[in-house]
């Protein structure tokens, strides 16, 4: 197992006037292998969690075990930690620093402590991994670079670490639809080959449907719901969680009322259109 997260609590301003209790017994499993997408309205406590994963927020109730890093103990080994879990948070860009972007890319691994030569390959493996040329961009300035390269130039910076996990919070935020569906081809090629599990916090429930495995649902402090996407979708109090249906399962649904025998599991286009056509994709 990848996560093991045991009736987690945090509170801001504890003690205060200004007291909030951000989470309230969150337990959740992550496997290895997870696409695993967090879901909820603003202020339901995703990114508390999230920061707690890999010790931006310390634990303070509950118990916490990251790979083989157990955050329950006195002194965790918070180092390793962040080595092992690749944080991307919303607008990446803006995480970007330094002078050029191979110096940038490389601001992980030289706190790694590796020599020049390993700092250097690292570099320019994954900055080849995202899609962009090293010999073009490397002695660019990261802030030259077109709003994508950004993006891209600021993931290949977590990625330099070698993280096992990599968690990204509304890593689609701002982006066309064109730009959404290069960052998710990304996504889902650093799942293949570097970062087999995938902690994302998303709004766009389009992105659930086509790409995670699991969702899990946050409503003040607490997850209200944890299981497979098409569960979710299926559900008659979604609204409830401040949530919409995807696209294709408003299609769906208006299909069965018409006679249209379309199962629970076909929330995306295309196994919508494998249905109509006769087709059984391999979720059939």
């Amino acid at each position: 197992m990848s996560i093991v997260v045991k009736d987690l609590s945090f509170t801001y301003s504890k003690g205060s006037q200004f007291e909030k209790k951000a989470l309230d017994g969150v337990s959740i499993t992550v496997e290895d292998g997870d696409f695993l997408a967090i879901v909820g309205h603003t202020g339901s406590g995703k990114s508390t969690f999230l920061q707690h994963l890999n010790g931006l927020i310390k634990l303070t109730e509950g118990e916490i075990k990251v790979l083989d890093i157990d955050l329950t103990v006195r002194k965790p080994d918070y180092r390793k930690l962040r080595f092992s879990v690749g944080m991307v948070f919303q607008y990446p860009e803006y995480q970007l620093f330094d002078e050029t972007v191979a110096k940038d890319v490389g601001f992980g691994p030289r706190n790694m402590k590796l020599d020049g030569e390993e700092i250097d390959r690292r570099v320019r493996e994954v900055v080849s991994l995202v899609g962009l040329d090293y010999d073009e961009i490397a002695e660019k300035s990261p802030f030259e670079l077109s709003g994508g390269q950004k993006r891209r130039v600021a993931i290949a910076g977590v990625l330099a670490m070698r993280p096992q996990i990599l968690v990204l919070d509304e890593p689609t935020a701002g982006l066309d639809p064109l730009g959404k569906r290069e960052i998710m081809k990304l996504v889902l090629k650093l799942k293949e080959s570097m970062c087999p599990t995938v902690i994302m916090v998303t709004h766009d429930m389009d992105i659930v449907a086509a790409y995670a495995t699991r969702a899990a649902v946050f409503q003040s402090g607490k997850i209200v719901f944890d299981g497979k996407p098409y569960e979710l979708f299926a559900k008659d109090d979604l609204k409830e969680y401040g949530l919409d249906v995807p696209a294709a399962v408003g299609i769906a649904n208006e299909l069965r009322k018409v006679g249209f025998d379309i199962p629970k599991e076909a929330i995306t286009p295309e196994a919508i259109v494998d249905y109509l056509t006769g087709k059984r994709g391999e979720n059939d």
